[in-house]
């Protein structure tokens, strides 16, 4: 396996020759838990460990996506995409009142996310 792969496709790489070989999860279940677990092992490490840690639920998510048949590449593509929409408008509305992040609350910027994403939803779905 090269070493040279983006860390995410070097996962899936990895992970699908795992698989190949029978060492692999009987359905998402198994991947899901392992999410959690890694998920709570992040959130419990000190401060010289979370790195390691990260890297091991991104992994699990990694192989999460791979069981539900989800290309983890194209669903992180789409959910940047999603947020630097949803972000752009937060900044958008804000420089419409002539104001920045920095000079918001967290509260405020939230407030426009949850309004950003309920435009979307009724460009998407239609609506009012």
């Amino acid at each position: 396996m090269s070493r040279s792969l983006p860390a995410l496709s070097r996962a899936c790489e990895l992970q699908k020759r795992a698989a190949g070989v029978g060492f692999d999860w009987e359905d998402a279940e198994g991947p899901a838990a392992k999410v959690r677990e890694e998920l709570a092992e992040v959130l419990g490490a000190p401060p010289g460990e979370r790195e390691a840690e990260v890297g091991d639920l991104l992994f699990a998510a990694v192989n999460l996506a791979r069981k539900l048949g989800v290309d983890p590449e194209l669903a992180l593509t789409r959910a940047s995409a999603k947020f630097e929409q949803r972000f752009r408008y937060v900044e958008r509305r804000l420089a419409e009142k002539g104001l920045r992040p920095a000079d918001v609350s967290l509260a405020e910027m939230d407030a426009l996310w949850e309004e950003g994403k309920r435009v979307e939803l009724r460009k998407k779905y239609g609506g009012k």
